[in-house]
């Protein structure tokens, strides 16, 4: 079974394929229109069958995009990180482009060399390469291809911008109605935060702030969570119910979260003076959850959870502890073991009639070391 960032990494990839694929249809098509029933190409005067050149257009096309998907995530999107959207566009388009012209020199060659029964290093052969190459064709394709490139790399970015989940949803129109659904809801607020911008500066503060959520994204991301929302040093985590459950991965993320901040603790120190620390309220409930905006569309969760998940987290400090969980999440939960639980009684939350019952959580190995 793969696991959550695999899945994440072939749901970026995915796209590329069949933005390539319907972009190669699209090609033969417009080819096929122009060319009609002649039966060979007039620059090079190799021959023209509609039905096999649409359908290795379409397989190449294919392959093609799942490969420069692949390149995109999992290597020029980390390379490219800190440039602008236009310049990530202009530098990537241009090292795709490239390594097309480079993929078909080698492979226009490989075929001449074959259909001419000759050497690859045969001067015929290279006359041939030229005349493709040096012709109008050949470079009015290579703009298609761009062009091609272009949005498949608008795509990725909108969809970086959003979240993959927001987008798929976007498209779908999965959130057009609004549908209710038993959510969890785990709210992440940084420590101090106020003293540390004081201490540091902003700007330092906010680029500290941007390693901070991409420290802790790589956490998310393993444990199937969804960033919801950013509000200043705080991060809202959700998950569908059943998806947050399994393997406790609602709580298994704020561990794998903690591990991550501590596993850079010396470069936070070296880069900013301190390292960032940040304690979490985790809740379920029901949610209605949709579509809203004109200007700006986005989708939304309505509930009285968020605002509950919200009222926990905000009494970390009074208990002195990073962690907060709601009783009815609680009984949700199969922990086997894997934790120490702490009870920490009913408390009435701020602005609401009811009380909440609240727990805290240890690693069970931390039990181990206490006793």
């Amino acid at each position: 079974m793969l696991s959550p960032p695999a899945r994440r990494n072939i749901a970026r990839i995915i796209p590329f394929g069949i933005i390539w694929l319907m972009a190669g249809i699209i090609y033969s098509l417009l080819e096929r229109g122009l060319l009609g029933n002649l039966p060979a190409y007039p620059t090079t005067g190799n021959p023209y069958d509609f039905m096999s050149t649409f359908w290795i257009t379409a397989i190449t096309a294919l392959i093609l995009g799942c490969f420069f998907g692949a390149l995109e995530v999992l290597y020029f999107s980390r390379l490219f990180e800190r440039r602008t959207l236009i310049e990530k566009i202009i530098y990537k388009t241009i090292i795709y482009v490239s390594i097309n012209i480079c993929f078909l020199l080698i492979n226009t060659s490989v075929y001449n060399a074959a259909e001419l029964n000759a050497s690859i290093l045969d001067r015929r052969v290279w006359q041939n390469l030229w005349i493709f190459f040096s012709s109008f064709s050949f470079w009015s394709v290579e703009v298609y291809i761009a062009a091609v490139i272009t949005i498949s790399l608008f795509y990725t970015e909108v969809s970086g911008n959003l979240g993959q989940a927001v987008l798929n949803n976007f498209l779908t129109g999965y959130y057009h109605r609004p549908v209710e659904e038993e959510r969890i809801f785990m709210f992440v607020d940084m420590k101090s935060s106020t003293t540390i911008a004081e201490k540091i500066g902003h700007v330092r503060y906010f680029e500290m702030l941007k390693q901070y959520f991409a420290d802790l994204s790589k956490a998310i991301v393993r444990h199937s969570g969804e960033i919801y929302q950013y509000v200043g040093d705080e991060v809202v985590i959700s998950w569908k119910l059943k998806k947050g459950l399994h393997n406790n991965n609602c709580i298994q993320c704020f561990f794998a979260m903690r591990d991550s901040l501590a596993g850079k603790f010396e470069k936070y120190y070296a880069d900013f003076g301190l390292s960032p620390q940040f304690k979490a309220g985790l809740h379920s409930g029901k949610v209605t959850t949709g579509e809203i905006g004109i200007i700006k569309r986005d989708i939304i969760f309505t509930g009285d959870v968020l605002n509950t998940t919200s009222r926990i987290q905000g009494l970390c400090n009074a208990y002195e502890v990073d962690l907060l969980i709601s009783d009815p999440l609680m009984k949700k939960l199969r922990l086997n073991g894997s934790f120490q639980v702490k009870a920490l009684g009913e408390k009435e939350l701020k602005g609401k009639g009811e009380r909440v019952g609240l727990y805290t959580l240890l690693p069970a190995d931390k039990q181990t070391r206490s006793k």
